[in-house]
């Protein structure tokens, strides 16, 4: 158990497509442009920004007629998330390194 957004909370149910879906969602500022920018169809992106937003214990956007806007919540969780992925892109990449020399 960690503590997030003051509350503790069990991350390891959280998974890296989510942190992915999480970050392009946030890019983009609507679902609809998120979910062809990831080439997945609009359900099921919106069903794993919820189960994100449920294993996180907190809302990460304000869902609006016009897109989704972070909340605090969300820009604060967009900093870590986009480091746990730039982490595993370094992490993979020194795999391939090692295995290319």
């Amino acid at each position: 158990m960690r503590r997030a957004f003051g509350l503790r909370v069990d991350l390891s149910a959280v998974s890296l497509s989510q942190l992915e879906y999480f970050v392009v969602v946030a890019e983009e500022g609507n679902l609809g442009r998120a979910a062809k920018r990831l080439h997945v169809s609009q359900p099921p992106l919106t069903r794993q920004i919820r189960a994100l937003e449920d294993e996180l214990g907190a809302p990460l956007f304000a869902r609006t007629s016009r897109g989704m806007t972070l909340l605090p919540a969300g820009r604060r969780f967009l900093t870590h998330a986009r480091d746990v992925l730039e982490r595993l892109d370094h992490a993979r990449r020194a795999v391939h390194d090692d295995t290319t020399t």
